[in-house]
């Protein structure tokens, strides 16, 4: 008994780190399928860029950096799929600076290239500026006065996806946008419920980080956005609805035994302390 009590309880670290490290790395290898069942508020996101049409303008705002790259940019470049497909206009901004611009911008460079999607005419990459709520509110009058210039430094009217969008007026606002759709690693994602959708009534979804999701649900429920991706889990049902196995489907194999892993011996454990004690 006491031998199994000492396994139970002393379990060496070594042992641990070395079942988790295959239990993560064998499923990479095998891809096992994983069962399939989408919550509504993602099909409900899905959905609301599958229903844009061809010129339809679909606004992105990659609010996040490489700590939520896993989470976020799966949903991202399924986004900009569905987008490039039905020949919709895409423009991209952020308001995280450095970290936001590198994974838009690497993001939407590299699906654009598999669509064969020409910079300028297809999509527009706005950039950062500073200053959240004073962004928005401005990008409300004319994207010009926050945006004169592109990410390369070319005046955004004199690009042909400009004219394609504006109408008589040669005023590009929150009026020609069909869909926002936020990639919130923090709150900004807030900022554009209380100030954009609020004031203005542009539609919008949001593919959230984990920990941000419960914040960003009452929002649904009030049917102030119109669908919200949440965490790895939602990454990987959105890819699932794109039929993509892509990067959430391949950490989401590797994520599940893994905790599975981590609940068993933390269950082990319990079970041999509280047994101790009882013999004690």
């Amino acid at each position: 008994m006491k031998a199994i009590l000492d396994f139970l309880t002393l379990i060496d670290r070594r042992i641990i780190y070395s079942v988790l490290i295959f239990s993560i790395i064998i499923p990479l290898f095998l891809k096992p399928s994983l069962p399939i069942r989408p919550t509504q508020e993602v099909i409900d996101a899905y959905n609301a860029v599958e229903s844009l049409k061809e010129g339809d303008v679909l606004l992105l705002s990659t609010d996040y950096g490489p700590s939520a790259y896993p989470e976020l940019q799966p949903v991202y470049e399924v986004v900009l799929e569905q987008a490039f497909k039905k020949n919709v206009k895409v423009l991209l901004m952020t308001h995280w600076q450095f970290q936001g611009l590198i994974v838009g911008v690497n993001g939407i460079e590299k699906v654009a290239k598999k669509f064969n999607k020409k910079y300028g005419e297809d999509y527009l990459i706005l950039g950062f500026k500073p200053g959240v709520a004073g962004v928005m509110v401005g990008l409300s009058e004319d994207f010009r006065n926050v945006f004169p210039n592109d990410y390369y430094g070319k005046p955004i009217d004199s690009y042909p996806i400009y004219k394609d969008i504006v109408g008589d007026d040669n005023v590009l606002n929150y009026k020609d946008i069909d869909l926002l759709f936020g990639f919130e690693a923090g709150a900004t994602g807030d900022f554009w419920v209380q100030i954009v959708q609020a004031r203005y009534g542009v539609k919008m979804a949001f593919s959230v980080t984990a920990v941000m999701a419960p914040g960003y649900f009452p929002y649904y429920q009030a049917k102030q956005v119109v669908g919200i991706v949440g965490g790895l889990k939602g990454a990987f049902d959105y890819e699932s609805l794109a039929k993509k196995r892509g990067l959430a489907s391949l950490i989401m194999v590797s994520q599940i035994p893994a905790h599975t892993i981590i609940l068993l011996f933390i269950l082990l454990g319990n079970i041999g302390f509280i047994i101790r004690r009882i013999i004690k």
